[in-house]
């Protein structure tokens, strides 16, 4: 798929009351997801409200002051930071003219442009799918109009019903090419257990440096690793030899981000689900960026949401060689301190790289001894 030519687009979000992440950053990272679609802003607005607008999320006057807004700076797209329903959709694009596009569609939007195995371009089509069909409710209303007069069945409404049985027939036929992927992956991972080849995932936010890690443990340097968001949408493994000799498959997946759209959660869930069978998890942290604490919370949300809460877990905090040492073993210290397992690293210079070997190892004979405790094993 190319990438759509440039447009201009107005960013809007909300304030509430007690909201986890700055609004003003939330918007920085819209901004930052879509320019990589190829759509640069012309310009942002943070609404502060009690609650969102049930009919406009943002209020019905400033849907009508985001109309001049668009028109003055010559945007054809108004991006909302939160998910919208259908109704708040329509209204808007009524409101203000324009397309209107929220974060969820954006993010699906990425993983599109993302997706190069028939697997992921599968597991994405799905969401978007999913996605679409209860946003055909204003288009079906666009299509009545087309002809039939009340109480009929318009050729309008035949198509937007014809579009509706397409997306949810093209759902079912995609559930059904996972769900054979999905036994495959079970059974490759029976086979692994058996070889006694334990599984060590890699998790973290979107671009925090889990693909350049992994390449840089495996040696192997046919991995490619890029600096964009979303540059993983496949399970990538690699055999990483420890230092006692053992050997481990090393796991690199999809980023998280957050707000991760619920439909690619789950459309994406036979790849997640490796996570789930992980020995033990390595969340990768970028702590260099200044909201590293945030993105912390992020990813512990989304491994909880997938299944993963119990799964045993230390900490890479990757890119420490842009820190100041001082302020590197400072980070390194409050984790420690909080009872959290925790080895700064670069995976870029190398820096740490034979301590996180040794920690992995430490920590795979932890995790076999308190597995076999736990089933009765002498």
């Amino acid at each position: 798929m190319t990438v759509m030519p440039e447009r201009k687009a107005v960013i809007a979000g909300l304030e509430l009351p007690d909201q986890p992440f700055s609004p003003s950053v939330l918007l920085e990272e819209l901004e930052l997801l879509l320019g990589n679609l190829g759509i640069a802003s012309a310009g942002s607005v943070i609404q502060r409200r009690s609650r969102p607008d049930p009919a406009f999320l943002l209020g019905k006057g400033k849907a009508e002051e985001l109309a001049l807004f668009c028109k003055s700076v010559g945007a054809t797209l108004l991006v909302c930071n939160e998910s919208l329903t259908p109704g708040q959709k329509n209204n808007l694009q009524k409101a203000t003219g324009v397309e209107v596009w929220d974060r969820p569609f954006v993010i699906m939007k990425i993983f599109e442009l993302r997706a190069s195995s028939s697997e992921a371009k599968m597991q994405v089509e799905m969401a978007l799918c999913k996605y679409e069909i209860p946003h055909l409710k204003g288009l079906g209303a666009q299509m009545s109009r087309l002809g039939g007069g009340i109480g009929t069945r318009g050729p309008g409404e035949t198509e937007f019903e014809r579009h509706r049985r397409k997306l949810e027939r093209r759902v079912r036929d995609i559930s059904k090419k996972l769900g054979v992927l999905k036994r495959k992956r079970t059974l490759q991972r029976d086979r692994r257990k058996k070889m006694n080849l334990p599984v060590v995932s890699l998790v973290g936010y979107t671009n925090s440096g889990k693909s350049s890690l992994l390449r840089a443990l495996s040696r192997d340097a046919s991995l490619v690793a890029e600096n964009r968001l979303f540059s993983t949408l496949d399970t990538f493994m690699r055999k990483v030899r420890l230092p006692s000799g053992r050997e481990i498959l090393l796991s690199d997946t999809v980023g998280f981000i957050r707000d991760l759209p619920p439909g690619l959660v789950a459309a994406f869930r036979t790849t997640l689900e490796e996570i789930v069978s992980s020995a033990f998890l390595v969340f990768v942290l970028d702590v260099a960026a200044p909201d590293y604490q945030e993105v912390r919370e992020v990813v512990e949300k989304t491994v909880q949401e997938i299944g993963g809460g119990e799964i045993p877990r230390f900490f890479a905090l990757n890119k420490c060689d842009l820190l100041a040492p001082d302020e590197s073993r400072a980070v390194e210290e409050k984790f420690r301190e909080a009872g959290e397992a925790a080895v700064s690293i670069s995976a870029l210079s190398g820096t740490g790289l034979p301590e996180l070997l040794a920690t992995l190892d430490a920590f795979l004979q932890k995790t076999e001894t308190i597995s076999r405790e736990g089933n009765g094993d002498s």
